[in-house]
């Protein structure tokens, strides 16, 4: 008699799908938000930013804004200042049962510059990357509405 075999109760969506999750915001960091000398903004500010990234990617996944439940590693490769213009982006890497794995990356596009005019700025013309993370953020089973 054939053996039977057991299904697998952990389900995963299909990773194509969760790789054509992406979301992005654009926006100027204000001078308001410069918390150290010389203009510079906090790292944990564009931490704050990421946030938003996944809580949209959650919701578009689940229906649910989720929690963000760690930062696996963050790397902060250029400074920030008041007046930067930065792309954020993220993407779902990863889904199990409740969590959810992300990538993100924040970019400096455009920058002021200040001494050439106290108005004046430029676009770069190669971005700088200027935070890279990956984290977990988790939607309880109970709160996903966009199940297949």
């Amino acid at each position: 008699m054939p053996q039977k075999t057991k299904k697998s109760t952990t389900s995963q969506k299909s990773p194509s799908k969760t790789k054509a999750i992406r979301a992005s915001l654009r926006l100027r960091i204000p001078n308001s938000e410069a918390h150290y000398g010389g203009n510079l903004v906090s790292g944990s500010k564009i931490l704050e930013y990421f946030g938003d990234v996944a809580t949209e990617l959650l919701i578009r996944l689940d229906g649910d804004e989720g929690l963000f439940r760690a930062y696996d590693n963050v790397e902060f490769l250029a400074p920030v200042f008041g007046g930067d213009y930065l792309e954020i982006e993220g993407q779902i890497t990863e889904v199990g049962n409740t969590s959810r794995k992300m990538l993100f990356e924040a970019r400096k596009v455009i920058e002021p510059e200040p001494k050439v005019a106290p108005s004046a700025a430029k676009v770069l013309k190669t971005p700088t990357v200027v935070v890279r993370a990956s984290g977990t953020c988790v939607t309880p089973k109970n709160l996903q509405r966009n199940l297949e």
